[in-house]
């Protein structure tokens, strides 16, 4: 167990936060990193313990182009303002990782700019991937190289060369001792060398104690990169789409059946998130902006490491543009949002499940087991040491009911609302209110918890007609559908919540088989722009980048041809790109 394990991270994109200049002039630096130290004090309101804090270091642009490894980008401010707010976040218990850029560099770079200047005679030669001086690109340099993303602003290091895993891992222990950083997340992990990763977490376990790596994967077999010798997690793609899809399309069986496939990979402690510096905010990906609270009690208390993207615990709107990501990257003034906690309901469900989450272990380290599925209610329990936690939430515009199998305790409480309900014969019988969820624990040596309001309007149209909510009873006296009881069903609801589960069998089974079948007859049109593939030719093209990286395993084509959403295989295929 380490603190990683409890923690629940915020996350910062710095240059955008801060307002900072989209260029580069290297001119003298300019601390507008302190503007952010307001902001540790809200992170830890939120409840949040830990904070991800990147890009940082000197760059030409949007941070990914590294110039300089060892100095803070200058229009952020000197290497003495970035080691007094690592400080500063410690001094309030926040644990601080960084963003380590390192399977490629800027074209700023000592070494890049070595070989324009040496050319053949450079000794920086090898430290970059298939530099041949027989091509030329867009900047006219007289030769060629690879790049990442098809980008040749961004020059792919060669991982292999042990004069650069050497110089990374030299950066990794001057981050520790310059700034005290406690981990790294690792930028395009997922086409880093496994063995250059190999030397990145020994370097880890050198420098400090429960130093953390996490790496950035779309999708795949997560336990590639997750196990004893390579990084201790990698962000949760998959659960990612399944949450905000799965709310979208009223759907519980995919995210029910995506917490399958991941506990199938082994027991990972993933980085969960709803939103990113990457993806559209998760308010403005919401079909029905109440679903902001159910999204989050799951992003909350699903297996896994929670965080929240800056900005999104307020509700904001950020919609990706085709070519660019400025939008998803705002300027932010915290003083605008100071009683956001007391007067913001999406601030202020953020903070109580932060302060729920830091007193339930069982959320943290406990077993995940499935209670009740439907395609609009969901519950599962976490169990640890004898102690279950029920997990109920509703993407229904009505109030439903569910009786779930309790733990040995007589009594259980609502975190979020303050309700109370008996076990009576084994069992737990509730009422989740209308687009909501609940965290239901054992009454007595437990904290006290303030109801807290989790009714996230949906538009300006719909607060001016929204009538007053009436209080929702544990033991209502008219009664609400139970959605355990058959008896209680109309046929109507029952087809509603069979077809979902048909649907989700037919997903683990003759749809993966199927698309497996399709998808060998297939002829992709390597012009063709992903968004315009069906789910055959994205599958066949994923193998076909997998195998340009080596041999491609049958358990490599089954986590392949399981996914069957196209969104998730769009970004999966783009990932190698």
């Amino acid at each position: 167990m380490s603190w990683y394990n409890e923690a629940i991270f915020y996350h910062i994109y710095p240059l955008g936060l801060t307002g900072a200049p989209k260029t580069n002039d290297y001119s003298a630096p300019v601390s507008r990193l302190n503007t952010l130290l307001p902001w540790i004090d809200h992170i830890k309101e939120i409840g949040c313990t830990a904070l991800y804090i990147g890009p940082l270091f000197e760059s030409v642009g949007h941070g990914y182009e590294t110039t300089d490894y060892k100095k803070l980008d200058s229009r952020l401010g000197t290497n003495e303002d970035l080691k007094n707010f690592v400080a500063a976040c410690h001094e309030k218990g926040i644990k601080v990782i960084f963003d380590g850029v390192f399977n490629h560099t800027g074209r700023d770079f000592f070494a890049f700019k070595d070989i324009q200047q040496n050319r053949e005679h450079s000794r920086y030669l090898n430290w970059y991937c298939n530099v041949n001086f027989g091509g030329n690109n867009e900047y006219n340099d007289g030769f060629s190289y690879e790049n990442w993303g098809g980008y040749n602003l961004l020059v792919k290091l060669n991982q292999r060369n042990p004069e650069v895993q050497n110089y990374i891992c030299d950066v990794i222990r001057f981050w520790v001792s310059e700034f005290d950083v406690d981990g790294i997340r690792l930028d395009a992990a997922d086409v880093l060398d496994f063995d250059f990763m190999r030397a990145l977490r020994r370097t880890a376990a050198e420098v400090k104690e429960d130093f953390w790596l996490m790496g950035e994967v779309i999708h795949g077999d997560y336990s590639r990169w997750v196990n004893g010798e390579t990084l201790h997690s990698v962000t949760n793609y998959a659960l990612h789409k399944a949450l905000y899809s799965g709310h979208n399309d009223h759907n519980y069986f995919e995210i029910a059946h995506t917490v399958k496939y991941l506990q199938n990979m082994g027991n990972l402690d993933l980085y969960n998130f709803v939103d990113n510096h990457d993806v559209e905010r998760i308010y403005t990906k919401l079909s029905n902006k109440a679903h902001f609270a159910p999204v989050h009690v799951l992003l909350y208390t699903l297996p896994g490491v929670p965080s929240i993207y800056y900005g999104s615990e307020f509700g904001i709107e950020g919609k990706k543009e085709k070519f660019s990501d400025d939008s998803l990257r705002p300027a932010l003034n915290i003083e605008d949002y100071a009683d956001a906690v007391q007067k913001n309901p999406c601030t202020a469900l953020i903070a109580a499940l932060g302060k729920v989450r830091q007193h339930t272990p069982a959320l943290s380290y406990g077993s995940y087991a499935e209670l009740q599925l439907t395609n609009r209610q969901f519950a599962f329990a976490r169990d640890l040491d004898g102690v279950r936690v029920i997990v109920t939430v509703n993407n229904d515009d009505n109030a439903a009911g569910m009786s779930l199998p309790a733990g040995n305790c007589a009594e259980y409480i609502g975190t979020l609302t303050g309700q109370k309900v008996s076990v009576q014969g084994g069992r737990i019988n509730v009422t989740v209110a209308a687009n909501s969820g609940e965290i239901w624990i054992p009454a007595g040596d437990m904290p006290e918890y303030t109801p807290v309001k989790t009714e996230i309007p949906t538009t300006e149209t719909a607060k001016a007609e929204e009538k007053p909510a009436e209080p929702v009873s544990a033991q209502p006296e008219t009664p609400v559908q139970d959605t355990n009881l058959a008896a209680a069903e109309t046929a109507a609801a029952k087809a509603e919540e069979e077809q979902p589960k048909k649907t989700a069998e037919k997903t683990t089974s003759e749809t993966a088989a199927v698309s497996e079948e399709s998808a060998k007859t297939v002829t992709v049109d390597p012009n063709k722009a992903p968004e315009d593939m069906t789910v055959e030719e994205l599958q066949q093209a994923i193998l076909a980048k997998m195998a340009n990286n080596g041999p491609v395993t049958d358990q490599m084509k089954k986590t392949v041809y399981d996914n069957i959403w196209h969104d998730s295989l769009v970004i999966w295929l783009k990932s190698f790109r």
